[in-house]
């Protein structure tokens, strides 16, 4: 009996601290978004973001696991609602190897993409995809009124950009992998939900995700063509 309880003690305490570290983790990416956004001479530019179907958003990618190839970030997609007005609730994603080129000066790296068009989003939806391989990439451009009629940002599935210790550039990310997180989507809906079905089915945002959800929204509230 005792066993018993200690194991189901230790099962609680572990979806807790789940449940506290997804949280923390959406949080900050509401944070990165806003404050990006937030950045009126250097944010990423309002027609792209209003011209996009999904956004990726990974806070605090570590740099040290970067060297050894590991699992180095965790964040979440949202895309665009029905008819391209409001965000689906985000779904959980894991981001692998990859080259940051010369934006990997800290011990942290935010990462934001946005995914540009429909064979983007059926990419990003599959449970893994590899940038520059499965789905092309270009660094974005940076500047609310920069130019994105170049070929590569006309032609490209999916723009990153980075931010480290402050300093906010486009990146490219040829190499890197994204993978659903089953793991955090079920502690965060309670069932193992696929991000294909949690972006297409109209599933409720929950509680944490609403400040993520709200922030979305306020920057870009409609797709535009």
């Amino acid at each position: 009996m005792k066993r018993t309880l200690c194991v189901f003690l230790l099962g609680v305490a572990a979806l807790a601290a789940a449940n506290k570290a997804n949280t923390g983790r959406l949080d900050n990416a509401a944070t990165v978004f806003d404050e990006v956004m937030g950045i009126s001479d250097k944010a990423i530019p309002q027609t792209l973001l209003d011209k996009s179907e999904c956004v990726v958003l990974v806070p605090g990618m570590k740099k040290g696991a970067f060297i050894f190839g590991a699992k180095y970030g965790r964040g979440f997609i949202s895309c665009r609602g029905s008819g391209g007005a409001g965000w689906s609730a985000p779904g959980a994603v894991r981001v692998e190897g990859g080259s940051f080129g010369f934006q990997i000066g800290g011990s942290e790296t935010d990462v934001i993409m946005l995914v540009m068009n429909e064979r983007g989003v059926d990419r990003l939806l599959r449970s893994k995809f590899t940038l520059g391989g499965d789905a092309s990439v270009a660094a974005g451009p940076v500047g609310r009124s920069a130019s994105a009629q170049t070929d590569a940002m006309m032609t490209a599935e999916i723009l990153t950009w980075s931010r480290s210790r402050g300093v906010f550039a486009g990146v490219s990310l040829q190499g890197a992998t994204l993978r659903q997180d089953i793991t955090v989507n079920t502690d965060l809906y309670g069932k193992a939900y696929e991000n294909a079905q949690i972006v297409k089915s109209g599933l409720e945002a929950p509680e944490p995700a609403k400040k993520l959800i709200s922030l979305l929204t306020k920057y870009s509230a409609r797709k535009t063509k």
